[in-house]
């Protein structure tokens, strides 16, 4: 897994038309697919237990916003290389 932290007020370009009011909000991803994209409470617990059912469903999630997909793409390409940990 990798973890990258982006400050969406920071990456305004990159955010698109998506936009992010509660925080912290989380994007998860399989490859090029989100898996998840929304506010979680600030749990370890909770995040932990999220990504062990993410980790176990198929690739295509349902609910997403329409452009999730393309999000994960510009941050892919713009944020991300600088930014993983």
């Amino acid at each position: 897994m990798r973890f990258a932290w982006v400050d969406v007020e920071d990456e305004d370009e990159a955010m698109g038309e998506v936009d992010i009011e509660t925080f912290p909000t989380l994007l998860v991803a399989r490859g090029d697919e989100v898996l998840f994209l929304g506010p979680i409470p600030p749990s370890a617990t909770q995040f932990a237990r999220m990504l062990a059912t993410l980790q176990a469903q198929p690739v295509r999630a349902t609910g997403l916003p329409a452009d999730a997909n393309a999000l994960l793409a510009r941050l892919a390409s713009h944020v991300l290389p600088r930014t993983l940990v």
